[in-house]
């Protein structure tokens, strides 16, 4: 709530001054509450189901998600935006279907992981197997161009494996080999290719593909650590490209400084420790799998989308969580705690056996610890 509150003030002092507005300074906040209601009522909707509902309709949603991904490619429901093919224009709704790939990816992982039959040793089924399922949607949002949700369900992957129990000496060279894949595709597309030079060497490019992190920075240094306050911040004003979207997070340095940037980073530290405790939690290792796959994701953009900002890390494109604009991001986040909250209610009591839980027929035993 704080973090949802915090991005609306933001997206009032920002969003008067962004390009698609198109001249009504309330335009996007107000999409941005429509977008609010939907991701409340799907959170909802998901704190109140039985978490096994997405272990029961995972293909739905996966099958859903590759036909709105291809979708993308198809004017004039799919259209570009600064190069990037990733959006879906269908009567006056917009959104990305990225967003709904990643909880698909990361129910149909649990799903597999959960089996009876699937060892997570296994090469084959602990390790080929749940990369060319999840491959199947990181190969439709690479070329959109979407790199940055593309290595955020791969990094997502990954740990859900690790998790599991699929073996290091299979995750670790597969890591290492994507990392490499990608440093390629980056270099040999000229955008992407700029930013990375730009991460490199920032203020030599900070007039072209370093413009955006270079004008982060100088809005970090003018907030400091009081901030210039609320409203009174210049970068928005036409210098800082996106300033109520990617780079919300250097608006909040500068209009409220340091404490409020810190502030936003610990709410995500809590989100993650809840998230982690309710995982462990869980009555069966679907629901802990489920649980532990959609806290990292959403703590990996939240990292990413920060490091960026900060430049830390090279230009990726991805809205900070609960707080940037974007309104298909916005309902994602609010189904992943709508489906925390339906595992944290059917979790195990700290106070109860931590060896051994006895389930209904239609679950397994489940017995801890796992890998965390």
């Amino acid at each position: 709530m704080v973090l949802i509150v915090l991005g609306c003030v933001m997206l009032f002092s920002t969003s008067a001054f962004a390009k698609g507005n198109a001249g009504h300074p309330n335009s996007i906040i107000v999409r941005q509450f429509e977008w609010l209601l939907i991701g409340g009522l799907a959170c909802v909707i998901a704190a109140n189901i039985d978490y096994h509902f997405w272990q029961r309709t995972w293909a739905i949603w996966f099958g859903l998600s590759i036909v709105l991904l291809l979708l993308c490619f198809v004017p004039p429901i799919g259209y570009r935006i600064n190069g990037s093919a990733r959006w879906l224009k269908i009567g006056p709704l917009q959104c990305q279907p990225s967003e709904m790939a990643k909880f698909a990816a990361v129910a149909a992982l649990a799903w597999w992981f959960s089996r009876e039959e699937t060892d997570a040793k296994s090469f084959l089924k602990g390790f080929i197997y749940p990369i060319a399922g999840t491959g199947i949607l990181m190969g439709l949002i690479a070329p959109e161009v979407d790199m940055g949700s593309t290595a955020l369900i791969g990094a997502t992957m990954f740990t859900m494996m690790f998790v599991a129990g699929t073996g290091l000496r299979y995750i670790i060279p597969i890591f290492v080999g994507g990392i490499g894949a990608m440093l390629y595709i980056a270099t040999h597309i000229g955008e992407r290719h700029g930013r990375l030079m730009a991460f490199l060497d920032l203020e030599r490019y900070k007039d072209g593909a370093g413009l955006q992190q270079w004008m982060a920075q100088l809005a970090f240094g003018s907030g400091g650590v009081e901030g210039l306050g609320l409203g009174n911040g210049r970068m928005k004003m036409a210098y800082l490209p996106f300033a109520h979207t990617d780079f919300i997070f250097p608006m909040i340095g500068e209009e409220l400084g340091l404490r409020c940037t810190l502030l936003v980073v610990f709410c995500y530290v809590v989100v993650v420790l809840c998230g982690t405790i309710i995982s462990v939690h869980a009555r069966d290792r679907f629901g802990m799998l489920l649980g532990f796959g959609l806290v990292v994701i959403v703590a990996l953009q939240a990292a990413l989308n920060i490091g960026v900002t900060t430049s830390l890390l090279p230009n990726k494109g991805l809205p900070l969580p609960f707080i940037s604009y974007g309104g298909s991001n916005l309902a994602f986040c609010l189904l992943c705690l709508g489906v925390l909250i339906n595992i944290y209610r059917q979790g195990v009591s700290e106070k109860a056996d931590t060896t051994t839980v006895r389930f209904s027929a239609r679950t397994r035993p489940y017995r801890r610890p796992f890998r965390i």
